[in-house]
């Protein structure tokens, strides 16, 4: 509920730290929003209360201009952002202004940007595979509707790609609502993405919102809480489902750190802040299903120097249900999407979510491509004949499974001159089990290659 606006003074400003002193008794609460500078061009929100006359908050803007004796003015209620179907193709900042230089007709709809997790008793119980139309992700790492999937990879090995083509399969398959939330994102990957997402007809059903990596950590540290109340809006409001992508959920924790150190928290483990569970948790708990929709989320991971064991990594793991890991040696090769096959892994993959059949088939191509693996060497010395017969033909069925797991997509045909393909699940498992059988034994590899369904390898 709004409360009475009550003005008070700054009395410090260090970088994005500010202290405000009020009167005795109207003290803001935390996460009240205070507006202060030409006309309320400042916004800072309230992390602290340091006595009965002394908040301390950071501001969400640069505070360049800002002095000692200032007013500020509490708005007596949190950051407060718009919600509605009119953010459809639109790129928003972290209060919910757009920044794509386009007329914008306000919504009337505005949502606290911290929402509250819904409860265990309004969830669906059920365990359900989200589809993407990507046989590489369906098979071997399925997405849980609802759940949360880690996209694990360095620059260039086609992460934004494969985000793009999630999204458009998510419009054309499930009808859905895709949100892209660039959390601490260079302006050029957020104007690349925009123009890339315009060109391949998507944008229309998405909506973009940016902290940038210019803007103050405090910015950088709610942006995913804004995407998240957009999508909480078209889940619990317009019973869709919303794809949610968050690109990158690292930079989220390093902005926590930061405003945890102008804060003057002592710091944790390797410099991050004491708080660092809490903080991604209330983010990550808000992503869910319930009996009307469900938010889906895709989350990109920077693991710092591939340590595995860094705390942001290995409380990032503890959220998700599937790992999507991008390998710059398979990109390389020019298998796309450059998805590792053995690295990847999902906890949906279990005969009693699955299925028996998806569980069988996708442990038999591990095998194969595993004993690949270790025969690599070898084959590298002493050539393919030295092995036995039985090896060889599985080395002859794994890489033939290689070359099927690639894929045209919808987002690159203009590159690579090939129309893009979305193969359904059945169809993916059905070709697996073909090559497995060693159906196509005497067809060329070449043949398995960039195709949709296997059938398209008995036409040509």
């Amino acid at each position: 509920m709004k409360r009475e606006q009550s003005e008070g003074t700054v009395i410090s400003v260090r970088g994005s730290v500010v202290d405000v002193r009020f009167p005795a008794g109207v003290l803001p609460a935390i996460r009240n929003v205070l507006i202060t500078g030409e006309e309320g061009r400042i916004r800072i929100e309230v992390m602290a209360q340091l006595n009965a006359e002394v908040v301390r908050g950071i501001a969400l803007n640069p505070t360049q201009g800002l002095a000692r004796g200032a007013k500020v003015t509490d708005t007596g209620q949190p950051f407060m952002i718009p919600v509605g179907k009119e953010l459809l193709g639109r790129v928003f900042n972290v209060f919910g202004d757009p920044i794509d230089n386009a007329p914008f007709t306000e919504t009337e709809l505005r949502r606290p940007i911290h929402g509250h997790r819904v409860p265990i008793t309004q969830q669906s119980t059920v365990s359900e595979i989200f589809e993407t139309g990507i046989k590489a992700v369906d098979v071997l790492c399925p997405l849980e509707r609802g759940g949360k999937a880690g996209l694990f990879g360095g620059a260039g090995v086609g992460k934004t790609v494969l985000l793009t083509e999630m999204i458009h399969n998510m419009v054309g398959k499930h009808h859905g609502i895709s949100i892209f939330c660039g959390v601490g994102e260079r302006c050029r990957e957020g104007e690349e993405l925009y123009r890339e997402m315009k060109e391949a007809g998507v944008l229309s059903n998405t909506v973009m919102i940016f902290g940038q990596m210019n803007e103050p950590p405090g910015a950088r540290f709610r942006v995913g809480h804004t995407g998240l109340t957009m999508a909480e809006y078209f889940r619990d409001d317009e019973r869709q489902d919303v794809l949610l992508l968050i690109d990158n959920i690292f930079r989220f924790i390093q902005a926590g750190q930061e405003v945890s150190g102008l804060m003057g928290l002592l710091p944790s483990r390797l410099g991050y802040q004491p708080t660092l569970a809490s903080d991604l948790a209330e983010l990550e708990e808000r992503i869910c299903n319930t009996t009307t929709g469900a938010i889906t989320s895709i989350q990109a991971v920077y693991v710092p120097a591939d340590d595995f064991t860094d705390p942001s990594a290995s409380h990032t793991f503890s959220h998700l249900t599937a790992s999507i890991v991008l390998s710059r040696k398979r990109a390389s090769e020019g298998f796309y999407p450059a998805i590792d096959l053995l690295q990847s892994g999902s906890k949906m993959l279990m005969p009693t979510i699955a299925g028996e059949r998806h569980y069988r088939i996708a442990q038999e191509i591990r095998r194969n491509l595993t004993i690949y693996e270790e025969l690599k060497d070898i084959i590298a010395m002493l050539g393919i004949n030295e092995l036995s017969r039985e090896d060889q033909r599985t080395v002859f069925r794994a890489r033939r499974l290689e070359r099927f797991f690639t894929q045209p997509f919808y987002v690159t045909e203009q590159f690579i001159g090939k129309p893009g393909k979305m193969v359904s699940l059945e169809d993916a498992l059905d070709g697996c089990e073909r090559i497995l059988n060693d159906e196509f034994a005497d067809y060329p590899e070449s043949a398995l290659y960039m195709i949709g369904t296997v059938d398209e390898a008995v036409r040509q």
